[in-house]
């Protein structure tokens, strides 16, 4: 069972909760880089909204959702229809469908404006109440992805505000994910063995189950549903940052059989211009530096050409 943490008071944690806190993470990090969190402060009506407008999302007809659909130059935006990702090349399509929100931007935003490629406009359906939820509940990971931070921050030997400059406008993900009943084609993945490619993964599962973590002696463990908890995990950005110290760990889903799946994962991944340098603290003697510096804009981009296919021509945006 991966472990379970109590974040209860983590805003404004005081040394000693926040190191107790860090010290929980930082070992679940080091070792599968899965945990479940408690106590975040995320109300079980707000979880059961959005995964309500979810469901109507991915009920609607298919015309409607192609009209929102993903493309090289959207900026990580829009839907994604089924069966086209790829999250394990040349092994497994994922059975499943998504939509993805960024950070909200007004037309009017100078990085819009400017053309910056990370910052484009959310595509939005024609559903009542879709976009007002989406937004609150982007808005409350975001700050829980931060304050998580902090407590990694502590682990690592560093401020607590360490991280804060590098996630004030991030390339963060809100992805809605549908994984059909897959009745007649047993055997498949819903979602490929991959790593996540960012910082840090929040995701909120219904109690269907199939989400699998392989441990470091190779050996796949079920996660399985904790109610009102957050499945936690660390991706390659991060692991990057700490020089692998911490762990980026393969992870995958199982298709359900006789019902459908859905979850919400949020995707915390820093600033476009945030410099991913290996941290002083993760360099010894030991330890030497394992990766050059690289901006988050250009690491992430390079990973979702992998996944989505993108011919190196296109100008993969993120």
């Amino acid at each position: 069972m991966l472990p379970i943490i109590d974040v209860s008071g983590l805003a404004g944690a005081d040394d000693k909760r926040l190191a107790r806190i860090g010290f929980e993470i930082g070992e679940a990090c080091r070792d599968t880089g899965f945990f479940y969190i408690t106590g975040h402060g995320i109300d079980a009506a707000t979880m059961d909204t959005v995964f309500e407008q979810s469901q109507l999302f991915f009920a609607q007809p298919t015309e409607a959702k192609t009209a929102l659909a993903l493309h090289a130059n959207s900026g990580n935006r829009g839907y994604v229809h089924l069966r086209t990702e790829a999250l394990d090349p040349g092994h497994n399509v994922d059975n499943k469908e998504a939509f993805n929100i960024g950070l909200e931007l007004a037309p009017d935003d100078p990085d819009v404006l400017a053309g910056v490629p990370s910052r484009r406009m959310n595509m939005w359906p024609a559903m009542p109440d879709f976009r007002t939820t989406m937004l609150d509940y982007f808005s409350r990971l975001h700050q829980l992805g931060i304050d998580l931070h902090h407590a990694i921050a502590h682990d690592l030997g560093l401020a607590a505000n360490h991280f804060d400059p590098l996630f004030t406008r991030p390339m963060a993900t809100l992805r809605l994910l549908h994984y059909p009943d897959a009745i007649s084609r047993r055997g498949d993945f819903g979602a490929g063995t991959h790593t996540d490619y960012g910082n840090l993964t929040i995701l909120l599962t219904d109690d269907a189950g199939g989400l699998q973590v392989q441990r470091l002696d190779g050996e796949w463990i079920d996660a399985p549903y904790v109610p009102e908890a957050f499945v936690c995990n660390i991706g390659d950005c991060l692991m990057r940052w700490t020089n692998d110290v911490y762990k980026s760990t393969p992870h995958r889903v199982i298709e359900p059989i006789g019902r459908d799946r859905y979850s919400i994962a949020f995707f915390l991944d820093p600033n476009p211009d945030a410099m991913v340098e290996v941290l002083e603290t993760c360099i010894g003697p030991d330890r030497p530096c394992k990766y050059a510096p690289i901006t988050a804009a250009d690491y992430l981009a390079s990973r979702f050409a992998e996944t989505y296919g993108f011919s190196k021509r296109d100008k993969v945006t993120v």
